[in-house]
Formats: C-alpha cells, structure tokens, sequence
C-alpha cells in the first residue's frame, strides 16, 4: 500500500483518520547550494528523509507522507544567487498554517513537519503555536539537524566550520542520495565558516548570511564530503527519526489535540515540540 497522502482516494483518506495515522510533512526549499549541489538540495533532502523514515516505521503504525512543501522563505541575502524560488514570510506562514488545517480539519491530530531548511525553523514554531491556538492539535516542528545533532556530527571532520549551507553534512547527503547531481568538479571550501570561531556564535540568533559574506552561496568544506558519510548520516537520522516517531504514538498525552466538535476549532496552549535551531540554510 502506498505511504503517499496524494495516492490515496478520500474513502483511503477517511479510514487513515479513523486509525490516527501520523501525518508527516517535508518541508524543504528552492535556493542556491554554492557552486556543486542543485538549487532543489533542500526539498530533495526533506522528501528522502521523510519517505524513509514512513517506509521504516510503517510496519510499526499508519503512517503517511503529504506531498513536499518545495517553496518557501529565504533571506534575500540567498536571492544574490539565481535559483530562489522565494516566497515572502508572510506567505510561508499563511501557506503552512492553511496545509496543516486542511489536515487538521480532514480529522487527523498527529503531524510531524521534517524541515530541511534553516531559515523556516522559526517561522515553523510561530505556525505550530498558531495551529495549538486554533484547534488544540499541537504539531511536532523537526529538524534532522536537530533531532540527531549528536549522531551527525559523530560522522564530520570539519565540525561547526564544515556544515552549515551546501557544506560537508548536506553534500555528503547529496553524493550517497543523488550522487550524479553533485558537480564534484566545482567543489571548494573557500566558504568555510569562519565566523564558527566567534565565542557567542550559536548562542544569539544573528543570521550566519549577516555575519559572512559568501562567495559561492555555500558556508562549509564540502571538499571533506564522502558517499559513505551521506550513508552513515542518512541511516542515522531514519533510525532517530524512527525513535522518535514511536516513542510519541506510544504516549497517550501525546501533543494530538483536543477532539473537536463538528464544524469548529478549540483554543489550545501554542507549545510546539521543536529546539532552536542553528542556521542551516
């Protein structure tokens, strides 16, 4: 049986409802990723991330995949470089918001957005607080760089200053993913991120494209990238994605929401299960 929301006819959608199948959002983007990986790096990832993730799981409890959000908000600093198919904030917000009511509204309470883009992880805090407010139903705001930081960086050599943008982690994706996409001819680290050596780096939100100028619209040494770490990272973060997955259908005071009654929304608390994130995109 498919694991795709898409597929699905609305008699399919409606006994998904009735078994609370768990809703799994990817969220990527449209932008440039330097000189070597495709301008699609983001929803690409968010979407293989995602469809894994449904396939490891599904054996376990219903599960299905909603088509990728491909667009959404970059820094115009990003737009410097062609390939940014940008939405404004405003937009993104109202787009996300009106996705996961549909879903909401459908009957389904547990979805789990899998972002891959740096920029979207506030803005995704601020919907899953909008939708709580709204309905009661409290959303999970992930992020692979996030859920499994410490299982990631196990697998880098270059540490804060290899990954951040089209660096050492995401084209070590790339080569084990989609290893004829990346134009390993044009690698170079002459973006690595300096600003890593900075004391209060990652303790304030300053946006790492106000803070270092780039030349190639990357931040990292994607020289550093391997196939083999793309493996070693991509089954790492399935398998916590995994954990986490089960660990939140088996608590039954899981963020789900409130039942609502026919036709209306319920105010809830806005809590969110998400961390701050790190720029990453």
């Amino acid at each position: 049986m498919s694991l795709f929301l898409a597929e699905k006819t609305w008699q399919e959608l409606k006994e998904a409802v009735e078994k609370k199948t768990i809703i799994l959002v990817p969220v990527g983007q449209v932008e440039g990723h330097g000189w070597h990986l495709p301008v699609d790096t983001d929803a690409f990832l968010a979407e293989a991330i995602t469809r894994r993730v449904a396939e490891l799981v599904s054996a376990e409890m219903p599960v299905l995949v909603t088509p990728t959000v491909w667009s959404g908000y970059s820094t115009r600093e990003v737009t410097r470089w062609p390939g940014c198919l940008n939405l404004r904030m405003e937009t993104f917000l109202a787009l996300m918001e009106d996705l996961c009511a549909s879903l909401i509204e459908m009957g389904f309470r547990r979805i789990a957005v899998v972002s891959t883009h740096g920029n979207h992880t506030g803005a995704l805090e601020v919907v899953a607080r909008k939708i709580a407010d709204r309905y009661g139903v409290y959303l999970a705001i992930t992020v692979p760089t996030i859920i499994a930081r410490k299982e990631i960086e196990s697998f880098l050599e270059k540490g804060r200053k290899g990954s951040c943008h089209a660096g050492e982690y995401e084209t070590s994706l790339m080569l084990y993913l989609s290893g004829e996409s990346v134009r390993q001819d044009k690698l170079t680290d002459v973006d690595t991120l300096r600003i890593a050596d900075w004391r209060f780096y990652g303790k304030v939100f300053i946006s790492t494209w106000g803070l270092q100028k780039s030349i190639t619209g990357a931040y990292g040494a994607p020289t550093a990238a391997t196939a083999e770490k793309g493996r070693r990272i991509f089954e790492a973060i399935v398998s916590v994605y995994a954990e986490f997955l089960k660990d939140w259908g088996k608590n039954e005071g899981h963020p789900g929401g409130k039942k609502l009654p026919e036709g209306t929304g319920q105010k809830g608390s806005g809590s969110s299960l998400s961390t701050p994130a790190e720029e990453t995109g």
